[in-house]
């Protein structure tokens, strides 16, 4: 009989072109993807996809069945918040999807609230790095509770709440002559080999218009797609980074900095209305944590 995985499986092939990226998108594995999808075809009797020159596409009985399939999904995702409601220690699985560097440091307090609040409570986390694939995975309905930059994009599918602003630090080489400064100018920076994030990615899209906004176009020397790694490379002397302040890692601070003109950025948590005890819980304990500024790195190491 098929499930409703298989219908997720097939929607994001759809969406992505490919198994392969339809498993990435999906966090599991492809070899996993191709099975489900083999085996829902053998169920149904038709070809869903044929491949082309541009990848895989719905074949016309294909398309109509995944317009079925969507309405099933996310009749079943409407079906698992309103039973959330209304149980008094709800159980199954909640996902939370993050985007790179934001709750770095509070996420994990939160989390660990929420664990002991629901003992039953599947918690599944995980960090996007591009905003876009992040606003897919909420259209698809997989997301319960999204931590993001900015305002919610969802046309009234999510609800944003604002849990406090990040400001980015400067991560500099432990000799650098800028560290002798309570602030750095970026243009006192700008002619330093920058590492950056991957492209496409919410963190590298912060960098790229704090650059223009300021007429600076320094050479870029490494991308990378994780925060620690990022301010890991600058404090061996790499070259310079700018992250949030929260995706400093434990034994870093006193390696940043933060920058004139500021950078910041707010934090969201996007909900869906009507939302489950779980949900809101989780929300009440991101709002009981610390949302910084540089000060409160300064005064664990100055």
């Amino acid at each position: 009989m098929s499930s409703l995985r298989q219908f997720e499986y097939a929607l994001a092939i759809a969406e992505q072109g490919s198994v392969t990226a339809a498993a990435e998108l999906l966090h599991v594995a492809q070899p996993s993807v191709s099975q489900q999808i083999r085996g829902l075809e053998r169920e149904l009797g038709v070809t869903l996809f044929t491949r082309t020159p541009a990848g895989l596409v719905p074949t016309a009985v294909g398309r109509a069945f995944l317009r079925d399939a969507e309405v099933a999904v996310r009749a079943a995702r409407r079906a698992k918040a309103t039973a959330r409601a209304g149980a008094d220690e709800p159980g199954g699985e909640l996902v939370v999807a993050a985007q790179m560097g934001l709750g770095t440091r509070q996420l994990p307090g939160a989390l660990g609230a929420l664990r002991r609040r629901f003992p039953r409570l599947e918690i599944t986390v995980f960090e996007e790095a591009n905003p876009a694939e992040l606003e897919r995975l909420a259209r698809r309905g997989v997301v319960d509770l999204g931590l993001l930059a900015g305002p919610c994009g969802e046309g009234g599918l999510y609800e944003g709440h604002h849990l406090g602003d990040e400001e980015f630090v400067v991560v500099l080489g432990p000799e650098h002559a800028q560290l002798a400064a309570d602030r750095v100018e970026l243009r006192e920076v700008a002619r330093e080999p920058w590492i950056r994030f991957d492209h496409g990615s919410a963190l590298d899209g912060v960098l790229r218009d704090v650059l223009r906004d300021n007429a600076l176009a320094p050479t870029t020397v490494a991308r990378v797609s994780q925060t620690a790694t990022a301010v890991r490379w600058a404090s061996h002397g790499l070259g310079v980074t700018l992250v949030p302040t929260s995706a400093v890692p434990p034994g870093f601070e006193h390696l940043t900095r933060p920058v004139l003109p500021a950078v910041s950025m707010p934090a969201v948590a996007a909900i869906r209305p009507g939302a489950g005890p779980a949900e809101m819980a989780l929300l009440a304990f991101l709002r009981q944590e610390t949302w910084h500024h540089t000060g409160f790195l300064r005064s664990r190491v100055g």
